[in-house]
């Protein structure tokens, strides 16, 4: 039987919290109650979700998709975040694709690591990721005095309204 265990792939020995067994809940419930999004959420599933808090009383949800779905997930994603966060009532939705961060390789070592699993690229490609349907135009970091950085980053809103 298809049950929403399904839309939800852990690592080898993990469980699926209460919290992602809830969003796989979800995503399942979309999948067979909304027809515009029922053949685009087929063949998607998530890795894992976590919520946090952001200021205050508010609190995101965020959700850990394959990198190898992450077009998929781009083509139905204004879409999907508007249906989640109603589901989710008074957060925010963000999809986030999983990346892996390589080590730097060792001294006399002939293997190179690639551009896209270093600490900094991985960094950048999550923060476009969150602010997903705009465009990343420029990024300020303002390093103070005490030593701190704030990053300012200004965005292009392309938000498509179907």
């Amino acid at each position: 039987m298809y049950t929403s265990r399904k839309k939800i792939h852990k690592d080898k020995d993990a469980e699926p919290t209460e919290f992602e067994e809830s969003v796989a809940q979800a995503f399942f419930d979309l999948e067979n109650t909304n027809q515009d999004l029922k053949s685009d959420l087929k063949d998607l599933y998530i890795n894992s979700a976590v919520q946090i808090d952001v200021s205050g009383s508010r609190k995101a949800v965020v959700i850990h998709v394959p990198y190898r779905l992450r077009k998929a997930f781009r083509k139905v994603h204004v879409k999907l975040v508007r249906e989640l966060e109603k589901k989710f009532s008074g957060k925010d939705v963000i999809l986030i694709a999983t990346r892996r961060i390589l080590r730097p390789p060792k001294k006399g070592s002939a293997v190179q690591r690639p551009r896209s699993r270093t600490l900094t690229a991985v960094h950048e490609a999550m923060l476009e990721d969150v602010v997903l349907p705009a465009e990343i135009v420029g990024k300020r970091t303002r390093y103070r005095i005490d030593g701190s950085k704030i990053m300012k980053v200004q965005h292009l809103c392309t938000v498509i309204v179907n």
